[in-house]
């Protein structure tokens, strides 16, 4: 197997505080210098730099979520495997968090299928190592460097069953489409009897109220296929692009 390359942070110190939580909380020092703010952006500057740095090269992706806390012999694990290796026999890389439960299912699909499998860990008060199925991994501080990183370097999202941070990537990426940010950019709920309640309910109650455009469902596919999942996912975009990369047909040695 290729040697990994990972670029950003790399350790962090034991029982010092995330970087998010530092900016967003000033303590009485930074209140009384008022210096604090401005020297910390030059750290977020750098960490644009190095995700970009780290992603560039990456080719056609597709970035995709679910819950850490998914465990290998759930029927959701299999399927994100199956997804992992679907995108990777189309030529495409993944990204994910790359951390335990659904983005280890991914990254794992993806990596024995022969595919690139990417990581995008970030700084956690329980540090969360990356899963040992990513080829390439960064490690990211703040939570805004990191999003920007699975947009950029996507072509499309699939979202698999998960909690609040899973949710918080799903609605960024429809307020992204919604606005037209993002433009011709699949976004893929696996899973329909997860979000069928979630569903009913902003077409009930959000849709109801007027506060959202029955066009906007239009933003999302739903299906328990990971097969459709990943062809949605992957569908040509209008204008040309860099070709996928060509499928080897041979699996990667199993990851250390």
């Amino acid at each position: 197997m290729a040697e990994r390359r990972r670029a950003g942070r790399l350790v962090v110190p034991p029982r010092q505080d995330p970087a998010d939580k530092a900016l967003l909380e000033r303590s009485a020092i930074e209140e009384l210098s008022h210096h604090a703010d401005p020297w910390r952006v030059l750290r977020i500057l750098s960490e644009f730099v190095e995700g970009f740095d780290a992603l560039n090269d990456v080719g056609p992706a597709v970035t995709v979520f679910g819950s850490a806390r998914t465990k290998p012999d759930e029927p959701i694990y299999q399927a994100g495997r199956d997804l992992g290796a679907a995108l990777a026999r189309r030529g495409f890389a993944v990204i994910t968090g790359g951390g335990p439960g659904m983005m280890e299912a991914v990254n794992r699909g993806c990596h024995e299928a022969g595919g690139l499998s990417v990581g995008c860990n970030i700084e956690l008060p329980s540090e969360q190592e990356l899963n040992k199925y990513v080829d390439l991994g960064v490690e990211f501080r703040y939570f805004f460097v990191r999003k920007n990183m699975f947009v950029k370097y996507a072509r499309g999202f699939v979202i698999f069953p998960g909690g609040l941070g899973t949710l918080d990537e799903l609605f960024e990426s429809l307020t992204l489409a919604q606005t037209g940010k993002i433009e011709h950019f699949p976004i893929v709920l696996f899973g329909s009897a997860y979000w069928k309640g979630l569903l009913d309910w902003m077409r009930a109650v959000v849709l109801g109220h007027g506060a959202m455009s029955p066009d906007d469902f239009e933003l999302v596919k739903v299906t328990d296929d990971p097969e459709e999942a990943a062809e949605l996912a992957t569908r040509p975009l209008p204008v040309e692009v860099d070709e996928p990369r060509e499928e080897t047909g041979e699996p990667k040695a199993e990851a250390r």
